[in-house]
């Protein structure tokens, strides 16, 4: 390996243990039940060195920060970086609000990019919020902060909600 040469290494658990999980859970038991560390984060969350650090009903907060690994061939973080934790932001804010047996999907999302991201923009932000729930398609917004408060981006999304298959 030469000086300019970069590894990471990302570890996680058995995603099928935090699904099985889910099954028996409220959506809104099963994110503070994640939080508390009693179920284990899907392997989306060490991929991009997210944490949920807050869930209630029809909300989420989680944070991040980028690193080069999230870089693009211009140098400035990857847009699907953002576009993955607003995904992941307004998808668990629906999930806050659905019982026990019930999943949900992104149908769409759109995202507006605002500023470049970088390892200078330090801890993001990003919030979730329901805006309408629903027992077959849900709709949320969801945005990111950088370490200065400053808006980074922002979806819209729709999503799909589904029984859980036994």
């Amino acid at each position: 390996m030469n000086d300019d040469e970069r590894t990471r290494t990302i570890t996680w658990q058995d995603p099928t243990i935090g699904a099985a999980a889910m099954r028996t859970m409220s959506g809104l038991d099963y994110l503070h039940a994640m939080i508390d560390g009693a179920v284990p984060a899907p392997p989306i969350i060490s991929l991009m060195d997210m944490r949920l650090i807050s869930a209630e009903t029809g909300t989420v907060t989680f944070e991040c920060e980028p690193g080069e690994s999230h870089y693009n061939p211009i140098g400035a973080v990857h847009g699907g970086f953002a576009c993955t934790v607003l995904d992941s932001a307004a998808g668990c804010a629906v999930q806050t609000t659905l019982p026990q047996g019930t999943g949900y999907t992104s149908l769409e999302i759109k995202v507006n990019y605002l500023r470049p991201l970088s390892t200078k923009s330090g801890v993001l932000t990003a919030v979730g919020r329901v805006i309408k729930p629903g027992n077959r398609v849900a709709f949320a917004e969801a945005t990111i902060t950088d370490a200065e408060g400053r808006v980074v981006a922002t979806a819209s999304s729709t999503l799909l909600v589904f029984p859980i298959p036994a």
